[in-house]
């Protein structure tokens, strides 16, 4: 029953050595926004809740960046596979004038409109005029961070992970010494509290940007052929908007959608509390799922890789493989802080962090309900993001993706939430339930086969 896990040690060594320094990253980036958490929650709730408000549109932002860097890891890995260095060239620009565009006409709302744009996420009067203050500082890091982005997911489509690792790990090290620094007033700065922390994670994402362009200037790997970079041809514009749009519709759909979620918490009574434990337990979620989720974008690289070098005799069972070890990996991770949340959580850590025993009492819930399915949501991640995009299949994906989320669950955790005031544990079944719908949807579109596809020859 269980044949097609028998690859080899040798697929599995390939699969860990590239698994390993996406799991590094996954956890520098997520270590960080825990260490911002930390650090702004010893400001108290009402900061924490603010920056876990302002984080709201953040987080669209890194999504839509995140797209770009999925459609385009969709061309550069199966180009990879075939060894053309040039169409990568041409597929790298147009990300970086896409990423570039998006990231900055975002950067001028939360500049220029800070308080009227942050008053659409929540009706605290407080909360949004300390989430005013920390989005007008951080609004134009998303420029910097993103082409940086783009650059780090190019080369970790081409298997060099190790890139991101470096980069990630500067600019770790550099906020969260400069968090010190600015939220508590340390080395002589002034203590600025929520805008310091905004101002910490400008200051590493231009650090992040510049590490990026020295490798470009000195590094030897991949050389950049700045007249294909900077002007690309049309034909793989095409290409790019055909695999790229939907895989970006997606992530940005799949943003906002997430991001109505803490909105919908923003407006219900006792929102403060509900907040600052949503974005506590947003970080120690992340947390956890540094490995399960990294097991996704490895599947993507040997997916895409696979089929680029015209070897597709046996993607199906490499891609069921995967997602089986996404699947048994997250399900043990999910026990394991199920316990630790009853141990460790609930009486050391949510004391740390300040919150009152109001939002200590939703932080577990939330905790106990979300670790219960990681199963489900790692298998889903890896199926969605590894096996079908990385195959080429992106608009199966994106419905699979998308439609549980917007035609099921938000409508449901608005209800719940908005209409009838059931509180937040109905509200937050309602939003864990679109992953068990995506789990039946995700098998279905896996075994049909029909999402091998070589977009190199589109």
């Amino acid at each position: 029953m269980f044949s097609y896990m028998n690859r080899g040690r040798s697929f599995y060594r390939s699969v860990v050595l590239l698994a390993i320094p996406i799991i590094l990253q996954n956890l520098i980036t997520n270590s960080l926004g825990l260490l911002d958490t930390f650090m702004v929650g010893r400001l108290g709730e009402a900061p924490m809740a603010a920056v876990t408000l302002a984080n709201i549109p953040i987080f669209v932002v890194q999504l839509m960046t995140f797209g770009l860097q999925s459609g385009a890891s969709v061309l550069i890995s199966q180009f990879h596979g075939k060894g053309d260095k040039g169409s990568i060239n041409e597929v790298l620009g147009i990300g970086f004038y896409m990423a570039g565009g998006i990231s900055l006409s975002f950067g001028c709302v939360m500049f220029f409109l800070p308080q009227p744009f942050m008053s659409l996420f929540g009706n605290n009067a407080d909360v949004v005029a300390l989430a005013a203050q920390y989005a007008r500082i951080v609004a134009f890091s998303f420029l910097f961070d993103s082409l940086a982005q783009v650059y780090i997911a190019a080369h970790r489509s081409m298997a060099n992970p190790m890139l991101g690792l470096y980069i990630l790990g500067c600019s770790m090290l550099s906020n969260t010494l400069l968090n010190w620094v600015f939220i508590f007033g340390k080395l002589g700065a002034p203590a600025m509290g929520v805008e310091g922390a905004a101002l910490a994670t400008l200051l590493s994402r231009i650090l992040e940007l510049v590490i990026a362009a020295g490798h470009i200037c000195f590094g030897k790997s991949f050389r950049l052929q700045f007249s294909r970079l900077l002007r690309p041809s049309r034909d793989m514009l095409r290409r790019y908007v055909r695999f790229a749009t939907p895989v970006l519709f997606n992530e940005t759909m799949w943003g906002l959608g997430t991001s109505l979620y803490p909105t919908i918490m923003g407006h219900m009574e006792g929102s403060q509390a509900i907040l600052a434990a949503y974005g506590l337990v947003g970080n120690v979620i992340n947390m956890s799922t540094v490995a399960v989720f990294a097991i996704g974008g490895t599947t993507a690289i040997i997916i895409g890789r696979e089929i680029g070098a015209g070897r597709q005799e046996n993607i199906y069972e490499v891609g069921l493989c995967l997602d089986t070890v996404a699947f048994l990996s997250g399900q043990i991770v999910g026990f394991l802080f199920i316990a630790l949340t009853y141990t460790l959580f609930q009486p050391v850590l949510y004391p740390l962090f300040y919150l009152s025993p109001e939002a200590s009492q939703i932080a577990t819930m939330m905790s106990v309900v979300a670790f219960s399915i990681l199963g489900i949501r790692s298998f889903n991640t890896t199926n969605v993001v590894g096996v079908l995009r990385g195959g080429g299949d992106v608009q199966a994906a994106s419905a699979i993706d998308l439609a549980p989320m917007w035609l099921l669950s938000l409508p449901l955790a608005a209800l719940a939430g908005l209409v009838f005031h059931w509180g937040i544990l109905p509200v937050y079944l309602c939003i864990s339930l679109d992953n068990v719908v995506k789990l039946f949807l995700g098998i279905w579109r896996l075994r049909s086969g029909k999402w091998i596809r070589d977009v190199t020859a589109a």
